[in-house]
């Protein structure tokens, strides 16, 4: 469903289960930053109606989900530690040229939102089925399919402001892209890298 061309090494969620509180630190701030994507699609974007009703909602949603990280950090006995740079993202960004018209990089934009959120989806569902801890594992279910919506509402975005062929040629390259980029990754305490 999700497209992605390479899934996650299983292994990852051994990687998870010995560094849970790095995991959930990590996720925390990858939740405020889906709230701060939305809310910076709403001040780029305002003449897109639709798209800043989405965001609004969405912005809201995604605070609940740090709401929810955050109180689990805490009920764990911990506090939320410091925000670390997201080696997938500073790496999938660099796919698109800079520049070019607004309806460019406003398709540009949502495609990297709509991955981002898919690979995360597809994250939390190994940890929905592979986590020991069945608390946790049924924590990540729920957000699996929150994910799941934000990916597809993302990508219909893209294919709805901008020329359909080109948009989809577009996802399929960049889907080849990052699967390089995973190639890399999986080898850390952080949800994509």
């Amino acid at each position: 469903m999700l497209g992605l061309k390479l899934p996650t090494d299983p292994r990852w969620v051994n990687i998870v289960e010995k560094n849970i509180d790095e995991i959930l630190t990590d996720h925390a701030y990858c939740e405020q930053k889906a709230a701060s994507t939305a809310i910076s699609l709403i001040v780029s974007f305002p003449e897109y109606t639709e798209l800043v009703e989405e965001m609004i909602a969405l912005s809201r949603e995604e605070m609940g989900h740090f709401k929810m990280v955050h109180d689990l950090i805490l009920k764990r006995g911990n506090t939320l530690g410091r925000d670390r740079k997201d080696e997938y993202v500073i790496e999938l960004i660099k796919y698109f040229p800079k520049g070019g018209s607004r309806t460019t990089q406003l398709v540009h934009r949502l495609l990297y939102a709509a991955l981002i959120e898919a690979r995360s989806c597809e994250r939390f569902r190994l940890l929905s089925e592979e986590l020991e801890d069945k608390k946790l594992a049924e924590f990540y279910h729920k957000l699996m399919i929150s994910e799941a919506g934000h990916y597809t509402m993302f990508l219909k975005f893209a294919r709805k402001y901008g020329d359909l062929e080109e948009v989809n040629k577009k996802w399929n390259s960049l889907l080849e892209y990052e699967a390089q980029i995973m190639k890399d990754l999986g080898k850390k305490e952080s949800i994509h890298g």
